[in-house]
């Protein structure tokens, strides 16, 4: 990514996210509805009832795409926050912190008002006002509108053991997404199910994740979102601000130092490239 604001703001230029990944999925996809009545919950946004907020009135979902990406974090953040054991490493706080809307939501801002003047009706639903945390009955407190849910519909990804999204250039990644009034190319879903591509969840051979957590909040029956919320923000957050002066949160220790960090594990890879051919 060339943006100016992709830059960590260290003593030479370094970015915060590597090249993007793309995706694209339905808006009158079954999936969304199974998002609201099976999965997340009845508060969790359709792609049309997103974009209803921002245009109200006429519209099908036929008509709607969810326009997905993925930023990786890059190789000397990985690197880094694969040494640490309790707080993350100042590359992974800086791209938690300053990336995420340095360049993720400026990604979101820009990307709507470019389709606007384009002539394109374009929303990001993660912005909107009406945007917030509910409580789920499955997964504890939930969004209105969740990037990795959108991420696993429009095929770039399933979920891991610590509920990170895996995805073809692995877990150690910020998601985004737009809700767009135009007929884009869907991506092929190349997975079954949700867990396809995490180890523990295939064969039992990982949960290393559930290992690397400081705190224990990765649990084969459900992560504990309030013992890894607590962690980042009373723990993470006070040290951030302490050794590097500037305010927010982070960890993302399950997301490095695992076989899922930069790919998709290899076995679950060469089996799924096997069924697709």
């Amino acid at each position: 990514m060339r943006s100016p604001a992709n830059d960590m703001g260290l003593s030479a230029p370094e970015p915060f996210f590597d090249t993007p990944l793309l995706g694209v999925a339905a808006g009158d996809d079954p999936l969304w509805q199974r998002y609201q009545e099976e999965y997340i919950g009845p508060f969790h946004w359709t792609p049309l009832q997103a974009f209803q907020h921002a245009f109200p009135g006429g519209c099908d979902a036929a008509e709607l795409s969810v326009f997905v990406w993925i930023l990786p974090q890059t190789a000397a953040t990985r690197r880094d926050n694969r040494r640490e054991t309790t707080y993350p490493a100042e590359r992974w706080a800086r791209s938690r912190t300053l990336g995420e809307p340095r360049v993720n939501v400026g990604l979101r801002m820009f990307l709507v008002d470019a389709l606007t003047q384009s002539g394109v009706q374009a929303v990001a639903p993660q912005l909107l006002p009406q945007w917030g945390e509910h409580m789920s009955e499955r997964y504890s407190f939930a969004s209105a509108w969740s990037e990795r849910h959108a991420a696993y519909a429009a095929g770039l990804g399933t979920f891991g053991l610590c509920d990170g999204l895996i995805t073809p250039v692995g877990k150690a990644v910020r998601v985004g997404s737009l809700v767009i009034r135009h007929a884009l190319p869907v991506s092929a879903r190349p997975y079954s199910g949700p867990r396809e591509y995490c180890l523990y969840f295939q064969d039992g051979s990982c949960g290393i994740c559930a290992k690397r957590c400081p705190v224990g909040s990765a649990r084969v029956e459900g992560r504990d979102k309030l013992l890894c919320r607590r962690h980042v923000r009373e723990v993470c957050a006070p040290y951030m601000e302490r050794n590097w002066n500037f305010k927010g949160y982070g960890c993302g220790l399950c997301q490095t130092r695992v076989p899922c960090e930069s790919g998709i594990p290899r076995k679950i890879h060469l089996r799924c490239a096997a069924v697709s051919r």
